[in-house]
């Protein structure tokens, strides 16, 4: 799993949640309004069924979720286990 390929699929889960809204890699979406708390277990869902992985409890970090960043490392550190 590359840094790119993961970038792109997340980017990909977001689009529709932004409706057209410019969203940098480090932007906070959470602090932004983009999304929501409910918004996040569906984003937790989401990786674990699109990169195959399963997310345990140190892996909730809120950090991890706030940016497409934070997201992709999240992916990326799991995929190299």
């Amino acid at each position: 799993m590359t840094h790119d390929d993961a970038r792109a699929r997340v980017r990909a889960f977001l689009i529709p949640q932004l409706a057209g809204r410019p969203l940098a890699d480090s932007d906070d979406i959470f602090a932004l309004g983009y999304v929501n708390s409910l918004f996040a277990m569906q984003l937790a869902l989401f990786l674990e069924k699109e990169f195959g992985m399963s997310l345990g409890p140190e892996d909730m970090d809120f950090d991890n979720f706030r940016t497409v960043d934070g997201l992709v490392r999240l992916v990326t550190s799991k995929a190299a286990v």
